[in-house]
């Protein structure tokens, strides 16, 4: 029988505060780009790294979280972690260069890598005894995301308009070391013998890296340049390297036997195109408000709560009783379709908007769209695999959704910046090249949401296609290096 904590609660809200605090980390620095921009120097089209560093350090190292995690104990690693974040946040907050806020973010990035898969390893250990209490338990954790991103929203807009922008970077200092002295209410899980493919995660991180840093570039020096070329294929070289070393490594990252698990391509693929189209939309939709609009950092972070409460709301109260009456696919394509239609409302912002009329109602239809996509998408991704393969399924759906967020900003920006976005103080030029982005991810919204409602197995046919392959399967069932880990 499992030991039971008679602390597990309190253990939880530790836990549940860093699923805050690493959510918040994406959301807090959206209201603030503007002052950074000013500050630090950022071209239009550069600022996006702000962004992105955390992004790919965070989706590109998720897996090597999860694996040290398993190997050296998750409450070390979470720990670790958070000191990593801390570092991080030094860092940015006391940049006074481009270069160096990049640097601080991707710093933050990996600490994020290393906290979230030893906080899911440490919320599994200590509400393993009782399924009940690990529903609620994950509900709550849960919760916490949507609720990181909205306060992250409204603390960004508050920092800015009356303290400065370093400070949504300086909030995590005494928070992160608030959390470091509770984690001593953390169960102590014990490591095991293994070895870390330390190669492999340095080919994913620096392949995804690259490919970002190419595409950003690309608009400048052209995309038929040497340089564009070069990088494009060092990229894609990096990538191949890294699914070769995952065939052939004995313990690998991400062992490929387990993209026969059943609707696990089709929801990555969901999650990756809804990571592309949202993630821009919320990016742009910032800019827009502060740069065409004229909102201060404050207006334009308490404009976006309307949209982030409603996908609070539904993410923690509504979603899941739509899941489990209607199953993963009409909602995931429908969602996808609902959040196209929002952006190609958005599209039609003029110079002269305003909130009520071109963003409140369009930004409404856009997050109700990700609310309804973004749990089944998760569900869908996990719920086929076997128990010792969830955990390596959840490390790469999430994974992916970063990655997808990351290579979309950086071709919407390319995109926006061609069709006017970098010409700052022209509203009519930032107006259309605003416009040229939302409606470049509705089309990529629409399209995911038609591939996964043509595509994507109902719950029945998954079951059956997970029947069939497990009675054949050959694949060993030993636990992979994430597979307790995320």
């Amino acid at each position: 029988m499992p030991t039971v904590s008679p602390k597990r609660w309190w253990a939880l809200a530790v836990l549940a505060t860093a699923q805050f605090m690493v959510i918040m980390d994406t959301s807090i620095i959206g209201v603030a780009l503007p002052e950074m921009q000013k500050d630090l120097g950022f071209s239009q089209g550069e600022l996006q790294w702000v962004f992105n560093a955390y992004v790919i350090a965070f989706g590109g190292l998720l897996l090597l979280g999860g694996r040290l995690s398993d190997l050296l104990g998750a409450r070390r690693v979470f720990t670790a972690g958070w000191t990593v974040l801390i570092g991080g946040s030094v860092v940015a907050a006391a940049a006074q260069t481009a270069s160096v806020e990049v640097l601080g973010r991707a710093v933050q990035g990996v600490g994020g890598a290393l906290i979230a898969p030893a906080a899911m390893t440490l919320l599994m250990t200590l509400f393993a005894h009782d399924p009940k209490e690990l529903g609620r338990a994950m509900a709550l954790y849960g919760a916490a995301a949507p609720a990181g991103g909205t306060a992250g929203v409204f603390l960004g807009g508050v920092f800015t308009e009356w303290l400065s922008w370093p400070w949504v970077f300086i909030i995590y200092i005494p928070i992160g070391a608030a959390t470091l002295a509770a984690t001593k209410l953390l169960p102590s899980v014990a490591p095991r013998r293994g070895a870390i493919d330390v190669l492999g995660a340095a080919a994913v991180t620096a392949g995804l890296a690259l490919t970002v840093f190419a595409v950003v570039r690309a608009p400048e020096i052209g995309w038929g340049a040497p340089q564009t070329v070069l990088e494009l294929v060092g990229a894609a070289a990096l990538l191949v390297l890294f699914f070769i070393l995952q065939r052939t490594s004995r313990q690998p990252l991400m062992p490929l036997g387990i993209w026969r698990v059943p609707r696990l391509g089709s929801a990555n693929l969901a999650m990756a195109l809804l990571g592309a189209a949202w993630i821009p939309m919320w990016y742009f939709l910032n800019l827009y408000l502060q740069q065409v609009l004229g909102y201060g950092a404050f207006a334009s972070g308490a404009a976006l709560l309307p949209m982030t409460g409603l996908l609070m709301v539904f993410m923690t109260a509504i979603t899941a009783r739509l899941l489990a009456r209607l199953g993963a696919k009409p909602l995931i394509g429908g969602g996808l379709l609902v959040l196209a239609a929002g952006l190609l409302w958005l599209s039609a912002v003029e110079p002269s908007g305003s909130f009520v009329v071109d963003v409140l109602p369009a930004s409404l239809v856009a997050a109700l769209g990700m609310a309804l996509a973004y749990i089944p998408a998760m569900m869908a991704a996990m719920s086929g695999a076997p128990a010792e393969q969830a955990g390596l399924a959840s490390g790469i759906v999430n994974t992916t959704y970063q990655i997808g967020s990351a290579l979309g900003l950086a071709a919407l920006t390319a995109l926006a910046t061609s069709q006017g976005a970098g010409k700052l103080g022209d509203l009519p030029a930032l107006t259309e090249g605003f416009s040229a982005a939302f409606t470049a991810a509705a089309v990529i919204a629409a399209v995911g949401g038609l591939i996964t409602l043509l595509t994507m197995r109902t719950e029945k046919a998954a079951a059956t296609a997970g029947a069939e392959q497990s009675s054949r399967s050959d694949a060993p069932t030993e636990k992979t290096g994430v597979s307790q880990g995320l």
